[in-house]
């Protein structure tokens, strides 16, 4: 499924009368609605049933909310529609730009806009599990979806249409991206940063005017390519090929290849621009 915008927009009475097309014969509605009713059913079969009481379907593979605890399926429906919209477009509140606050795109996932209001922040909701958190409070899952989707890192995947990518993606956004980087990581990307930028000052100054497909405003390319190849090698990949662009050809060629810098300037007469492609080995 590509987008789920259609879910995170839609009404309750909609998501409803799907979960009772879905109770009737599960094979009439979508794989990904059928995926998160069997789960919410499985929820609240394993965990809500000791708070709100359930009531089993006749042949026992159905199991629904009976009870009217502080739980109800609509506001775990609600919540996994905030999930749902913080996985869409959360991006459009990131803060990349320390200059100035972000333009307001409608991203729409402020709580009202599910139904969910403050005095919700304190309930423990079971919608907390797709997220690997458990069963926690709305809080706690708010707090954790601004902090992936929403604070300094932007991540916008949701036009991929391989299911698996998209479920990978998550799963590493969620349950890995927002645990600390080792002190050592974080010098070796520090090093490849002023690396990259150190280059591209030096030819700024010694080519002034010539055209050299800079990577001036890209230099984090240098980090992601050699944390790339790094954990390739750690994988046994033994080579690498890169489709590389003119826009810097030049910095990749010695911070990620390993050209020497005398290579490079010998070479180098203005147009940044080298004809045959490169292989690294791992």
């Amino acid at each position: 499924m590509k987008d789920f915008s259609y879910i995170t927009n839609s009404s309750p009475a909609f998501i409803e009368n799907m979960y009772h097309e879905f109770v009737a014969n599960p094979d009439s509605v979508d794989t990904e609605f059928r995926k998160f009713f069997e789960g919410f059913d499985f929820a609240v079969g394993n965990g809500l049933a000791g708070k709100n009481g359930t009531a089993a379907a006749e042949n026992g593979a159905v199991k629904t909310a009976a009870g009217a605890g502080k739980n109800d399926w609509r506001k775990e429906l609600a919540v996994y529609r905030l999930i749902l919209g913080y996985r869409n477009k959360g991006h459009l509140l990131a803060s990349t730009n320390p200059i100035k606050k972000r333009k307001d795109r409608g991203a729409n996932v402020e709580l009202s806009f599910y139904g969910l209001s403050e005095a919700d922040l304190d309930t423990e909701y079971e919608a907390g599990n797709l997220i690997g958190l458990g069963t926690t409070t709305l809080r706690n899952i708010f707090t954790h979806l601004q902090n992936w989707y929403a604070n300094h890192v932007g991540v916008e995947f949701k036009y991929i249409s391989d299911q698996r990518k998209i479920d990978w993606i998550t799963n590493e956004i969620e349950r890995n991206f927002s645990k600390p980087f080792p002190l050592e990581k974080k010098k070796r990307i520090l090093e490849k940063l002023n690396q990259g930028v150190m280059f591209e000052k030096f030819l700024h100054t010694k080519y002034v005017g010539q055209k050299r497909f800079s990577l001036e405003g890209g230099e984090t390319t240098i980090a992601a390519l050699d944390a790339i190849i790094n954990k390739a090698a750690e994988l046994d990949v033994k080579e690498a090929v890169i489709g590389m662009a003119h826009r810097g050809r030049l910095n990749v060629l010695a911070n990620i290849l390993g050209k020497t810098y005398e290579q490079i300037f010998s070479e180098f007469e203005g147009t940044g621009k080298l004809t045959k492609p490169w292989v690294v080995g791992m």
